[in-house]
């Protein structure tokens, strides 16, 4: 299959193009390090005809550091799509798959002891500051046990890539009505590996304590280290993509979405230990230090794209951090 691959040259792009050309697959690289840019219409025309799928994975990502970024996660996530997508319907291409992420649930899901599941509102700053990191009922205010989150649950971003995500997958649902075309949207959980981006305002957790380590540093972790999530290796996020673009786990018109996690799930601070042994030190320092916008749990149900694409994730966590203690990072 003769298949576009946008962020072709990144960090998790370039492990999809290698398995897709493994698997005997055309892959037509377009990527911002080339001079490509999804948002340009004449480049798209240049490389569209013939193609029978578009793999998206071009972004800006990261949390966002302030409302300054808005206009960048907007232009390049969001308008660049919708270029994108429309470049797909001039050429009648009929088949996405589209980079989403975990970030588009908001919180995790979570039960309160009395009032059964419910969705927590964002942290307070002045809970934040006291050290109150766990989210707790919106109706009671008692403590909630985290649980594990389906593709069914409601979405609520809480940050401004977030927000673009969501909207990323809301444009790609409008292209799948219009054209009668199938998009599976691949929502990543915590990615990690090698080549992945070093220690920038923008950069994952795993990148952040890696680097740090690399620099002799002690990884920093925020809050108290219990925050927890599942941490998914890049191989593995690049196998899902190639099951997502051989089944389309979705009939025409319709958009369907999966959780592409490992379903075993770590604490921030359990996964900043298992480097920091892995490299030999120095330790983790907890500082308590918060990012508003963070949520505090987001575990996720792999079984939707078990059931339906036949992925499971191979690597193990404590097999993905040994290699990533030492991986060169991009």
């Amino acid at each position: 299959m003769k298949v576009l691959l946008t962020g072709s040259a990144g960090f998790i792009g370039s492990h999809v193009s290698e398995t897709l050309a493994a698997a005997g697959h055309e892959v037509i690289g377009f990527d911002a390090r080339a001079g490509d840019d999804v948002r340009d219409q004449s480049a798209l025309d240049r490389v569209m005809p013939g193609t029978e799928a578009v793999i998206h994975q071009a972004a800006k990502v990261g949390l966002g550091v302030n409302v300054a970024d808005l206009p960048d996660y907007s232009s390049i996530n969001v308008y660049g799509t919708a270029v994108l997508l429309a470049a797909m319907a001039r050429h009648g291409v009929g088949r996405l798959v589209l980079a989403s992420s975990m970030v588009v649930y908001g919180e995790g899901a979570y039960t309160c002891p009395e009032h059964g599941a419910v969705r927590p509102r964002p942290r307070l700053e002045a809970d934040l500051d006291r050290g109150l990191f766990e989210p707790r009922c919106p109706l009671c205010g008692s403590p909630l046990a985290p649980g594990t989150i389906g593709e069914d649950a409601p979405t609520d971003p809480r940050n401004a890539y977030a927000t673009t995500k969501l909207a990323q997958e809301h444009l790609s649902a409008n292209w799948t009505r219009e054209t009668g075309g199938t998009a599976v949207a691949l929502r990543y959980h915590n990615v990690y590996g090698p080549r992945m981006p070093k220690d920038t305002p923008y950069s994952g957790v795993a990148a952040i304590f890696r680097s740090a380590l690399e620099a002799g540093r002690a990884p920093r972790v925020f809050e108290d280290g219990g925050q927890r999530r599942d941490f998914v290796h890049v191989r593995d996020i690049a196998v899902a993509n190639l099951a997502a673009l051989v089944v389309t786990g979705g009939q025409a018109g319709t958009l369907a979405a999966y959780n592409i996690a490992s379903g075993r799930p770590h604490t921030v601070g359990e996964m900043a230990a298992e480097l920091a042994g892995q490299r030999g030190g120095p330790a983790p320092v907890v500082t308590g230090e918060y990012r508003l916008g963070d949520v505090r749990h987001i575990v996720a149900s792999p079984a939707r794209a078990a059931a339906e694409l036949g992925f499971r994730a191979a690597i193990t966590f404590a097999d993905g951090m040994k290699e990533f203690a030492t991986a060169p990072l991009g």
